[in-house]
C-alpha cells in the first residue's frame, strides 16, 4: 500500500504539473489568508425541505457497462440502500429498500478505483442515497494514467448522472422508481476532486444541488462557479503532500454559495479514506449530514453537522453554510 501510495503521489503531483500548462494556476504558493467573508444569509438548500430517514439501510451493489462516444468506456459502480438488516458488507444485486433515494455521484483518484473507496461509499448509502462511481478510462488503475485527461472528465460524469437516473424509468430495472433526480451530488477525491469541481464550473451541470470535494485543486477548471447556489463541502488534509492543503482553502475561498471546510491538521493526501479508521468515521460521518441536509432538506441534520466534524478532535470545521 505504502509503494502504491508513493506512485498515486507523484502520479497527482504532475497532474498538477500539466493541468497548470493548460490554464492560469488559480491557487498561491503560501496559505491563503483565512476567510472572514460573512456567512451566506442561506438558510436551506435549494431542494425542498424533508426529512431524511432515520435509520440504516443494507447496501446492495451492481455494476453497469457505460460508454460514451463509443470510445470512452465508463463502468460504473452502484452502491444503494438495499433491503434486508443493516450492517455488514454490500451485497451483489439485492432488491432495492422501498423509497426514493437522492443520487451521489464520485469520482475517483489517479489510478484509483471506486472499490478503493467502498467504506466510505457503501456508508452513505446505507445511509439512504444510491451512489455512482464510474471507472474512468485514462486515469483509472489499469488506464494510461495521462493526467490532462481530467479535463474531459465532468462531461463522463454528466453522461454517467443522465445514464444512472434514466434507469428510475426503466422498465424492469431494479432502481425503477427508487431515484429522485431532483436531489443531486457530485464528490471527488483528488483528480476526482478536480472533476467534482469542474462540474461547477466549466463544465456546470445544472442537475447538481451539491458538491463534496476531497484533497481537490481548480487546476485546470478555474474557479468561476456558475449556475444556481449549490452548497460545497471541503474535505482537506493540512499535511497534505500531493495537493497543498494552500491550494484547496483557495478553492473554498473563492465559492460564492454556501459552503464548510473540513481540514484535517493530521491528515494526508487522503490515505483515510481508504481505510475504516477514527479519522475515516469522522469523514463518513459529517459528509452523510451533509448529503441529508443538502439533498434531502433536512435541516436537523444541518444541526448536527459540526459535532460530528469536531468530535475526537481530529478535525475543524469552516462553517459558513
Amino acid at each position: 500500500m505504502r509503494c502504491r501510495s508513493v506512485v498515486l503521489a507523484t502520479a497527482v503531483a504532475l497532474l498538477g504539473v500539466g493541468l497548470a500548462g493548460c490554464s492560469e494556476p488559480t491557487a498561491p504558493t503560501g496559505r491563503p489568508a483565512p476567510d472572514t467573508s460573512p456567512k451566506s444569509a442561506t438558510p436551506t438548500p435549494r431542494v425542498p425541505a424533508g426529512k431524511a430517514p432515520a435509520t440504516s439501510f443494507a447496501v446492495g451493489v451492481r455494476q453497469l457497462k457505460l460508454n460514451r462516444d463509443g470510445d470512452r468506456p465508463l463502468p460504473v459502480s452502484l452502491w444503494y440502500p438495499a433491503v434486508g438488516p443493516a450492517g455488514g458488507a454490500a451485497k451483489r444485486s439485492v432488491p432495492a429498500a422501498a423509497g426514493r433515494f437522492p443520487v451521489v455521484v464520485f469520482s475517483h483518484g489517479l489510478g484509483a478505483r471506486p472499490e478503493d473507496y467502498q467504506v466510505l461509499l457503501t456508508r452513505w448509502a446505507a445511509a439512504g442515497f444510491v451512489v455512482a462511481a464510474p471507472r474512468f478510462p485514462h486515469t483509472g488503475r489499469g488506464g494510461d494514467g495521462n493526467p490532462l485527461d481530467v479535463l474531459n472528465q465532468p462531461a463522463d460524469v454528466s453522461y454517467v448522472l443522465s445514464r444512472v437516473l434514466a434507469l428510475d424509468a426503466t422498465a424492469g430495472d431494479p432502481l425503477r422508481g427508487r431515484l429522485d433526480p431532483d436531489r443531486v451530488a457530485a464528490t471527488g477525491h483528488s483528480a476526482g476532486g478536480v472533476t467534482t469541481i469542474g462540474l461547477f464550473t466549466t463544465g456546470r451541470d445544472e442537475r447538481l444541488d451539491a458538491g463534496i470535494v476531497f484533497a481537490g485543486t481548480a487546476l485546470g477548471v478555474g474557479t468561476a462557479f456558475a449556475g444556481a447556489a449549490a452548497p460545497q463541502l471541503f474535505v482537506h488534509g493540512e499535511a497534505d503532500e500531493v495537493v497543498s492543503y494552500a491550494a484547496g482553502k483557495a478553492v473554498f475561498d473563492a465559492v460564492p454559495w454556501p459552503k464548510a471546510m473540513l481540514s484535517l491538521p493530521k491528515g494526508d493526501h487522503g490515505r483515510a479514506l481508504l481505510g475504516d479508521g477514527r479519522t475515516l468515521r469522522v469523514v463518513a460521518d459529517t459528509t452523510v449530514e451533509f448529503l441529508r441536509w443538502t439533498l434531502y432538506g433536512d435541516p436537523t441534520a444541518k444541526t448536527r453537522l459540526p459535532a460530528d466534524a469536531t468530535r475526537g478532535n481530529i478535525a475543524t470545521l469552516n462553517d459558513r453554510l
